[in-house]
């Protein structure tokens, strides 16, 4: 099993894609985000994406549309090439997962979840982790991984087996996952790769904590977080459920 979490990431609510606002020029995944995260003493929440040349960009999404004025693949740009594109409502640009490491500095929890690269192809498999890996080595600070892949987790136990890992997980409903067998989603739903992979926590959709497999983990002492919370009312059933909450769209409360 990978490291336990350190305990600030049980204390302190968790910004979803850092604390991005765009009504106060603050981009989800910014600088200016992820700095006013840091100044509330909020812990952070980032994803990563590959870029052409294969370093890590704090990105969530596999395209570039919806957050910039460009469009295509994040994977089709440099690191230079993203660098130089501002997030929309914000001043400053796509961040490299080295940049965001010295603004946070160890002063804040940092979850970092690392997207999906090995059904793109762009990249051979563990390019990604690799990199997240390399970029961490000495960093000072709570801080853990965590992927919906699980062989992307289990990479990472090889690459950064001091650093807390953990599983990214869902309900596995719907028409996102109806590719998947039945016995496929039952695997999944069963959290059947959590110790397989060492895992030492999981960040589950909130409106599924109540499943046996997920409260189960609790049972084993193990900590349960839970995405994605959009308002105080929520966050108190999701609290009853769950260690810690990641949120976004309202503040909120702090420990005193």
């Amino acid at each position: 099993m990978s490291p336990a979490l350190p305990g600030d990431f049980l204390r302190l609510p968790v910004t979803h894609r850092a604390l991005h606002d765009l009504t106060d020029g603050r981009p989800e995944n910014s600088v200016e985000a992820i700095l006013a995260a840091v100044d509330a003493g909020y812990g952070i929440e980032i994803d990563l994406q590959l870029s052409a040349n294969g370093k890590a960009m704090v990105f969530h999404d596999y395209e570039l549309d919806r957050v910039t004025g460009e469009t295509g693949p994040v994977d089709a740009r440099s690191e230079a090439q993203l660098k130089a594109i501002p997030l929309t409502g914000g001043t400053a640009t796509i961040p490299t997962f080295t940049e965001v490491l010295a603004l946070v500095a160890g002063r804040v929890p940092l979850l970092v979840e690392l997207k999906d690269q090995d059904k793109r192809g762009t990249h051979p498999s563990g390019t990604l982790e690799a990199q997240a890996a390399a970029a961490v080595a000495g960093y000072k600070g709570p801080l853990a991984f965590m992927s919906f892949n699980p062989e992307m987790v289990a990479r990472m136990a090889e690459l950064a087996p001091d650093v807390p890992r953990g599983l990214t997980t869902c309900s596995y409903e719907g028409e996102h996952f109806e590719h998947l067998s039945p016995e496929a989603k039952a695997h999944l739903q069963a959290l059947g790769d959590f110790d397989r992979t060492g895992s030492s926590f999981i960040s589950h959709e909130w409106k599924d904590l109540a499943r046996d497999s997920v409260q189960a983990l609790r049972t084993r002492g193990l900590p349960v977080l839970c995405w994605t919370l959009r308002s105080p009312e929520d966050e108190v059933r999701a609290r009853a459920l769950a260690e810690n909450v990641t949120f976004e769209g309202y503040l909120s409360a702090l420990p005193a």
